[in-house]
């Protein structure tokens, strides 16, 4: 017999990584010193039991197998209820209370900045077990080499590890959550269907009409601007919302923009919910039917921004849709929850957010390695350029770079020659990616020898621009490269062994983006077509990027606006080492972008609530703390209409005057409102159509007003602004009475300051008591009038005239002595 070394073991067992700990007894009788030394080791692990005393049955058996499984312990459940005629049963569902079955955790909390970074710890904890072969492994060197030998490599083993910690904290994915259901939900007022004549159609008036709302049909002979506006401008009845089927037929992202633009030009303020069909993908069960339908997801979150006033938001439909899920369609048009993008599926609704996707909870599935041929499209752009780096050092055989001038690109020869110095191949082509035969030329050449591996599509056309503004040109210009060239790429390797098929997009596509509305359409084309290759058994990956440091992404006012709000562009070198890892885990859509969640998170959730971003700890901190948000940072968290109340005409104008101020500030990034001229131009302070939709948004928000797009342009000054709001939150009515409450607030302040005798304080009160009842009256004329023979005195005339006597009467009374 020796001693039982249970302390040492359990902390043995947890180094190993143990994290369940069982008791197989007929009561437990260890479990608190088990506890007790998982606790003092800092660790985290469950400490379990078999048995209890006076419940040594099945029952106590099952429910300690129960507690095991929910902390991660594999049970055949098979084998225990073989024989017992036990079966699965559905989970209840709650229709009545509307809850979820299972409790929602709570999100973990966001690390500080102190905390220990992973590979550091895993580095130290070697070193204090003093753990040679460990160190070895780790450093890439044999156990015995000299110091001199080991500090270069701990000094690239520290580099390396810090980098990949860089990049682990750029890296997100978008999950679809499940909603809770509303059964009960109904609609109220008027609905707009702007719809084609057809079944499904019919089948949604009929819902929206059983749901409460009154449904008036537009079905457009045109969908352009100009005849949607004018179709707009006939309605006569008020508008509770509106509903555009238009994605179903025709060509969305044009109809859906026109709709956008239209609703804007005949001023039609009411909510605007643009319904898709098999346009999104709720996870791997769920095959993304039609690409194309998210165009309108892209557009819908930028025009989200640019519109606010007037957006209600995206829903998609399963490609059959029975009662059940256009009941759950208008529980999400009558929500006030702020989610506003929704997919409904014939196993509920399911809700847009975004999550981290670290890589320690990715596993690698490959190390990918280029091979035979790859192309890179836009290969002599900036990015492509990177990527082609990048593939030459990783010991590409032979690269095909394409772009539309091929070696007339400036600097193509010149990377031609440093991708051969790095010992590969390199094949410069001029080729227009979105002319099928020409690609197809261009595929049909690439040798056999070396044939075509892995595609990686970097080219884009940039023509920024605000919803409000763009025309049909513009974005034709953008959807050549990322829809037609990209359907082109699509189509002619499909039946290739490709190892990779990557996209570059834009952060636009997860976010949206002010001045991007023609961008991120064609962004989220390119995540919905990677779902749908992945769901057809084809390699597929997206990314989202943020902006690279060397500007070559977003320039301009845009990129100005983004460093502003907290997007910081992202070192090249990392970048791609970025583009690596996401290569060996064979991902099919991620978002990568340096970010600073506290300004974003301000930044994004500004004008409207955002649910995208609330299953990020750090920024659903920011969110809820969030009582300096930017109408609190522009009105002190009280509304405008009460801080205007009750003052000075001229205090009036001073209060609105600074808050126009500093929103102009605050988006041009100047120190505060003091460096803001009130009366120099917009244009000459340095405004673009962006920046004024941002600064509308602002003072939107701040003064709970739905402002015009065209606030600047029509106020070209912040004083013309302040006084525009001025008489928009206080109308003339309101306003008049300004000069009456200053009067009030001298008389209050002179009787404050008196002491007269008690005839003179009756006389006084007799004559305000007079002045109040004929206040009231004006306001209320139909109030019935005292008839009383004991109300006398109630009259100015009277109130002159009374004795001593009378005024001696009314005091007794008003003390109660009468």
């Amino acid at each position: 017999r020796q001693t039982v070394e249970l302390e040492n073991a359990t902390r043995t067992l947890l180094e190993q990584g143990f994290g369940v700990f069982i008791e197989s007894s007929a009561h437990p009788v260890l479990t608190v010193g088990v506890q007790e030394t998982i606790e003092d080791c800092g660790r985290q692990a469950a400490v379990l039991g078999s048995l209890r005393r006076d419940e040594g049955g099945l029952d106590r058996f099952y429910a300690s197998l129960g507690e095991a499984y929910v902390h991660g312990v594999a049970v055949d459940w098979e084998a225990i209820f073989a024989g017992t005629g036990a079966h699965r049963v559905d989970l209840p569902t709650y229709a009545f209370q509307r809850q979820h079955y299972w409790p929602e955790a709570a999100p973990p909390q966001a690390a500080t900045a102190a905390a220990t970074d992973p590979t550091d710890a895993l580095f130290w904890e070697a070193v204090e077990r003093e753990d040679l072969e460990s160190l070895a492994d780790t450093l890439e060197i044999e156990g015995d080499q000299p110091l001199s030998a080991v500090l270069p490599a701990l000094s690239s083993w520290r580099r390396t590890n810090r980098e990949r910690s860089t990049v682990d904290g750029w890296r997100y994915r978008v999950t679809w959550k499940p909603l809770p259901e509303d059964g009960t939900a109904r609609l109220t007022g008027t609905w707009l269907l702007i719809a084609p004549e057809n079944t499904a159609t019919h089948d949604i008036t009929r819902t929206l009409t059983e749901r409460g709302a009154t449904v008036h049909q537009l079905t457009p002979t045109a969908t352009d601007r100009e005849s949607l506006a004018k179709a707009l401008s006939a309605e006569d009845a008020p508008i509770s919302g509106v509903l555009s089927l238009l994605a179903f037929e025709g060509q969305p992202l044009y109809s859906a923009l026109a709709l956008v633009q239209a609703m804007a030009d005949a001023e039609v303020n009411a909510p605007l919910w643009c319904v898709t069909r098999g346009a999104v993908s709720v996870g791997a069960a769920d095959r993304l039917a039609d690409p194309t339908q998210a165009l309108v997801w892209g557009l819908g979150r930028v025009a989200s921004m640019e519109h606010g006033e007037r957006w209600g938001g995206l829903v998609d439909l399963p490609e059959t849709a029975d009662d059940r899920a256009l009941a759950r369609m208008v529980a999400v048009l009558a929500g006030t929850d702020g989610e506003d993008q929704v997919a409904v599926r014939p196993s509920g609704l399911f809700t847009r957010r975004l999550v981290r996707a670290s890589l320690a909870q990715t596993p690698v599935a490959r190390d990918w390695r280029p091979d035979g041929t790859v192309l890179v499209t836009g290969g002599t752009g900036t990015l492509g350029a990177h990527v082609a780096r990048h593939l030459a050092r990783n010991g590409a055989q032979h690269l095909r770079l394409v772009s539309r001038r091929g070696l007339d690109a400036p600097g193509a020869t010149e990377l031609r020659d440093e991708l051969a110095e790095l010992g590969a191949q390199v094949t410069v082509s001029a080729c227009d990616i979105a002319d099928r035969d020409a690609l197809a030329a261009l595929l049909a050449d690439i040798p056999a020898d070396r044939p075509l591996t892995a595609v990686v599509h970097t080219a884009a056309v940039l023509d920024d621009g605000v919803i409000e503004g763009l025309t049909r040109e513009q974005v034709d210009a953008v959807l050549r490269v990322k829809v037609d060239g990209t359907l082109n790429l699509h189509e002619l390797t499909r039946d290739l062994d490709l190892s990779a098929f990557v996209m570059f997009s834009s952060f636009a596509a997860t976010f949206g983006a002010p001045g991007q509305g023609n961008q991120a359409p064609g962004n989220a084309f390119l995540e919905a077509l990677a779902e749908q290759r992945r769901a057809d058994g084809l390699t597929a990956t997206t990314i989202n990027w943020g902006p690279w440091g060397d500007g070559s992404a977003v320039g301009g006012a845009i990129g100005d606006r983004m460093r502003r709000h907290g997007i910081n562009e992202m070192a090249p070198e990392r970048a791609v080492v970025a583009l690596g890892h996401v290569l060996d885990r064979d991902e099919t859509a991620l978002t990568v972008i340096d970010m600073d969640w506290k300004r974003f998170a301000l930044a994004f959730t500004a004008d409207r609530a955002r649910r995208l971003l609330h299953e990020l700890p750090e920024a659903r901190e920011v969110i809820d703390n969030a009582q300096s948000d930017t109408a609190d940072d522009l009105t002190g968290g009280v509304p405008l209409t009460k801080q205007l109340a009750g003052l000075p005409g001229t205090e009036q104008e001073r209060l609105v005057l600074e808050l126009v101020r500093g929103a102009v500030a605050a988006v041009l990034g100047f120190s505060g409102a003091e460096a803001v001229e009130a009366n120099r131009a917009f244009k000459e302070l340095g405004f673009d159509s962006l920046t004024a939709v941002e600064l509308r948004n602002r003072l939107g928000a701040a003064s709970g007003l739905k402002l015009p797009p065209t606030l600047i342009f029509d106020h070209p000054t912040p004083s013309a602004v302040a006084a525009y709001l001025r008489a928009e939150v206080l109308p003339d009515g309101a306003a008049s009475g300004a000069p009456v409450l200053e009067e009030l607030d001298r008389l209050e302040g002179l009787l404050a300051d008196s002491d007269p005798d008690n005839v003179t304080r009756a006389r006084v009160t007799m004559r305000l008591q007079s002045l109040l009842a004929k206040w009231n009256d004006a306001e209320s004329p139909a109030a019935e009038e005292p008839t009383s023979s004991e109300n006398v005195l109630d009259d100015v005339d009277q109130l002159q005239s009374a004795t001593d006597e009378e005024l001696f009467a009314f005091i007794n009374k008003g003390l109660g002595r009468a």
